[in-house]
């Protein structure tokens, strides 16, 4: 059964690679990004449609994905702290990263396919590590919303006991942080360009109520560099107007 182009987009946009990396790695990539299709379909473009063999369908690739219950659109806490009064504690939404997950569904589908599984799973798996470490993040394309900046949680096991197949799902979980690295740059630029065309200070700048001099201040007793000692007493070498004057 054919497709028709809008769900065949549809599919391949959210279904089948809706996690792109952005940064890290993909930095050296024309665009800084790389949908996680180039790894989990590496081994199919080489074999089937880089080398003109047989067309693969959307419905056999590697990994089919969607999101899990759970995710966030808007998330927020009430400050429960004491305020100065009831109309602000009313309004003190403090809000929180978003989260977001989705569930990867790749079983073996042949009696080749446990091989083919286990090189694409290593591969993924030293693929995310190196872009992680890199500082890399991403972007999570769901049906309702696209969720950008995002930084992986963890990458782990969902399978079911009951499935007969191990290891048949896995569970991708993000955070989209509220302060992204864009964000930060953003606000440093702004602050740098108001210190660039601030108004200059006019002059040497001073302490204020203080005296410029570097240095300890002078005694009060003596000019600075003056002996004490040498400095006569008040009143020396000053007749007094009383003496001789008297009954003797």
């Amino acid at each position: 059964m054919s497709l028709s182009p809008g769900l065949a987009a549809f599919k391949l946009s959210f279904e089948l690679s809706p996690v792109i990396l952005t940064g890290g790695i993909a930095g050296a990539i024309p665009g800084g990004m790389l949908p996680v299709i180039a790894i989990t379909e590496a081994l199919n473009f080489v074999d089937g449609l880089l080398s003109g063999g047989e067309d693969l369908g959307l419905d056999d690739f590697f990994a089919h994905f969607g999101p899990l219950p759970g995710g966030t659109l808007i998330e927020q806490r009430i400050g429960e702290y004491p305020f100065a009064n009831q109309a602000t504690a009313a309004n003190a939404a403090i809000a929180q990263p978003l989260v977001i997950a989705l569930r990867m569904i790749c079983p073996a589908k042949d009696d080749a396919g446990y091989g083919l599984k286990l090189a694409t799973m290593t591969a993924l798996q030293a693929t995310l590590a190196q872009h992680n470490a890199a500082g890399g993040t991403y972007t999570v394309a769901t049906p309702s919303y696209f969720y950008t900046n995002c930084v992986m949680l963890d990458l782990t096991d969902g399978s079911d006991q009951r499935d007969k197949q191990m290891q048949n799902t896995w569970v991708w979980r993000f955070r989209r942080p509220l302060l992204t690295l864009q964000d930060a740059l953003q606000a440093q630029n702004n602050l740098m360009s108001q210190i660039t065309n601030g108004t200059s200070l006019g002059g040497a700048p001073t302490w204020s109520g203080l005296s410029p001099t570097v240095g300890n201040p002078g005694s009060l007793a003596a000019p600075s560099g003056v002996v004490p000692s040498s400095i006569p007493a008040a009143g020396a070498g000053v007749v007094s107007p009383l003496v001789g004057v008297g009954p003797g």
